[in-house]
């Protein structure tokens, strides 16, 4: 009897475990940075779903890259997985940190749409941890 109610409990927790995940990011109000440990500046501060209305991003690998062999691939996403997951601390070959993976995809961005924040203080806003 215990084994079919724990078997219960988690055919329930798992999926709803996997629900919530999948739509953090859409609730997402600034960059998780406690990766960082003690960072340097505050979070930065990003609505994931009404900067993707603005911007007309669609698909979601247009910031959730995955790369092989230098490239981007076209139609895989890493919107599962956590940015360090790939980037560390310091550069790697040709993956750079996750700080300047951070500021390479966002800032770039905005840079060359010629929208969006690319000042450290447009992103980082004081008094917000």
């Amino acid at each position: 009897m215990k084994k079919q109610s724990l078997y219960l409990l988690v055919s329930v927790l798992v999926p709803l475990c996997i629900l919530v995940v999948a739509g953090a990011q859409e609730n997402m109000t600034a960059v998780d940075n406690s990766v960082f440990g003690k960072p340097e500046r505050t979070r930065a501060v990003f609505r994931h779903e009404s900067h993707n209305e603005k911007a007309n991003i669609d698909a979601c690998n247009e910031c959730h890259h995955v790369v092989k062999d230098g490239k981007a691939l076209e139609n895989e996403s890493s919107e599962d997985k956590r940015c360090v997951d790939c980037h560390g601390f310091t550069d790697s070959g040709r993956t750079p940190s996750l700080r300047k993976a951070f500021h390479l995809n966002c800032k770039g961005c905005h840079e060359k749409s010629g929208k969006g924040p690319v000042m450290c203080g447009e992103c980082h806003l004081k008094g917000d941890r």
